[in-house]
């Protein structure tokens, strides 16, 4: 199990230092809050970009130009990849820089989304150490590539609720061993 703490992420006795969002944790998540959802999540599926890195493990997914992710709470594919021309609210996965080279998508109100309950919970490169998110969780390219290539899909990733509001990075270094 990968565990939210005041020190970052913590999976295989490593500590992953990271960046929640700026809301912070919540046991009530909506779209839009940039608030990370409290609870206990799974790995469902992984994202990357075959023009900028290998596949970081074998059940790795190409990200192509067309791919997209839904956060339109009316539409049917809420919370779900789309593929463009996609007429409805979306984030496009394949980015200009490189936060979403690697992508851990969770099963945070997916595979059957309710409307308004927030979408496209990922685990994600950071933009820099401490820029909070808009409710994922960020890391170092080098940790994250550590975690998909360790992590399968169904890997619990556990988020007290009790992490501080401030959480945005512990841990000087990309990756700290206790």
């Amino acid at each position: 199990m990968i565990t939210l703490t005041p020190q970052g992420l913590r999976f295989r006795r490593r500590n992953l230092p990271c960046s929640i969002g700026r809301g912070g944790v919540t046991a009530d998540k909506r779209e839009g809050d940039g608030a990370t959802p409290a609870g206990t999540l799974r790995i469902a599926e992984l994202w990357y970009r075959p023009d900028r890195l290998p596949a970081p493990a074998p059940w790795a997914r190409p990200i192509g130009p067309g791919d997209l992710w839904c956060d339109d709470s009316a539409h049917p594919a809420y919370n779900h990849h789309a593929r463009a021309p996609f007429a409805a609210s979306h984030e496009k996965l394949r980015r200009a820089d490189p936060l979403y080279d690697i992508i851990l998508t969770t099963d945070w109100n997916w595979p059957l989304a309710l409307p308004g309950r927030g979408s496209a919970i990922f685990l994600h490169q950071w933009r820099r150490p401490g820029f909070s998110t808009a409710g994922c969780i960020a890391m170092s390219r080098r940790d994250l590539l550590w975690l998909a290539a360790n992590a399968p899909p169904g890997t619990a990733v556990f988020i007290p609720s009790s992490v501080p509001k401030y959480l945005r990075v512990r841990g000087g270094a990309p990756e700290t061993r206790v």
